[in-house]
């Protein structure tokens, strides 16, 4: 296993962190016994980062992460976990969140705590509760030791948030195909060169990039001698040096070898030139296979109507070049149907043009939100947003509730 040093701390954490959101589940759980030799495994090979939060496995990922670390393991291994925006609604809420943390993961410090998943609602709503003087004061306590934040915005907003505070570390969605999107590449690069540690999520896109491969995409990779696409996908990513660690949400045992195989002995700038090669034709096929042809520059926004063209487009790619229905409509409503932030899908456009004056590649902008809408929006989304407002409303009941008895 290689280590790398996060700069603000100098700590040594290694380049393959354990994602603790898609362990093996039997009957709705997970899966103990098989989880604890997969954790105990990545321990073996020099695994030292592990990745957890409050959602993971419907609150079930600390508690089974806290068991399986207790005792004299607990001191060889940094746990990072996450504070929920969306569960938040009042100061003394952060208090009680980290202390029923604590409590489930059996230790009296966490090693990197993160804001989850923010973007520009999120970030303006724990701004205003008082966020980061609740990360000082639990800082100082000795609570937590380093903190951070999850991204899922927009790329003005994660500079403004990496820029607001003294962060260890970031959490950003980046591999081969996800250049662009979200903080992207240029975030990346942003935030090392501040001295943030850069940690990658969705390595693989929870799979689906190595996963029903294309047949052209399958004889790209077939190219890469002695590494699976997995494992190219990943070295790819230990290739550059401003990545601290690359989560991988691990579900299998001989995911846990596979991964574990591919780390060993990977430095910064010496990814095989026939890997860099194949990367490079994956990247450029799945481009192809995309249906708008968004590179997702952002010279269309701001819209005036509120539409979030780049997101609308990159769910539709991702229908186009995964196949993957349930998931898209999921995110699609998730991330633009207003159901925890302000609406943005395709079905807002009026029209005006503006987008299509201003987007490099002549993009006939107006029609593919048309089409986007009438695929994934329209009443699909009028239907999904009611019942996704219920559960997050019984999910705030049940949290009073527990509060009162």
């Amino acid at each position: 296993m290689e280590y790398r040093q996060i700069p603000a701390n100098s700590d040594r954490v290694s380049i393959l962190g354990f994602g603790c959101m898609r362990l093996p589940v039997r009957s709705g759980r997970i899966d103990r016994p098989e989880a604890a030799r997969m954790i105990e495994t990545a321990l073996e090979g020099g695994v030292n980062y592990f990745d957890t939060a409050v959602i993971y496995h419907k609150g079930e990922s600390e508690s089974f992460l806290g068991e399986v670390l207790a005792g004299g393991v607990r001191d060889r291994v940094r746990i990072a976990d996450k504070l929920s925006p969306w569960l938040i609604e009042s100061p003394a809420r952060m208090e009680e969140t980290l202390a029923e943390q604590l409590k489930k993961l059996k230790t009296d410090r966490i090693d990197y705590y993160l804001l989850h998943a923010l973007n520009r609602d999120f970030w303006e709503k724990l701004k205003k509760l008082g966020v980061l003087e609740f990360l000082e004061r639990a800082r100082r306590s000795g609570r937590i030791l380093n903190t951070g934040f999850s991204y899922h915005g927009d790329p003005e907003t994660f500079r403004e948030v990496v820029d607001a505070y003294p962060w260890s570390v970031c959490q950003i969605q980046y591999n081969l195909l996800d250049r662009r999107l979200q903080a992207g590449e240029e975030g990346m690069r942003y935030a090392a060169a501040r001295g943030v540690g850069v940690i990658v999520m969705e390595p693989l896109r929870g799979g689906a990039l190595v996963r029903r491969l294309p047949d052209e995409v399958a004889r790209a990779w077939s190219r890469v001698k002695g590494w699976s696409p997995a494992q190219t996908a990943l070295r790819w990513l230990w290739n550059q040096p401003e990545i601290s660690t690359v989560l991988s949400g691990m579900s299998a045992p001989e995911q846990v070898a596979e991964n574990l195989a591919a780390a060993e002995g990977m430095q910064p700038g010496e990814l095989e030139s026939e890997a860099a090669a194949a990367v490079e034709e994956v990247y450029s096929l799945y481009r192809r296979l995309a249906r708008t042809g968004c590179t997702g520059c952002r010279y269309c926004l701001p819209c005036p109507a509120g539409v979030n063209i780049p997101r609308c487009f990159s769910l539709a790619d991702d229908l186009s070049i995964f196949g993957e229905r349930r998931r898209a409509f999921r995110l699609y409503l998730l991330d633009l149907g207003g159901v925890n932030r302000k609406r943005a899908d395709a079905g807002l456009c009026t029209g005006c043009g503006r987008c299509e004056q201003a987007c490099p590649q002549q993009l006939p902008i107006r029609q593919l939100l048309r089409e986007v809408d009438r695929e994934l929006g329209g009443w699909r989304l009028r239907l999904g947003r009611w019942p996704a407002r219920i559960v997050l409303k019984l999910m705030g009941l049940r949290r009073r509730l527990r509060r009162l008895f």
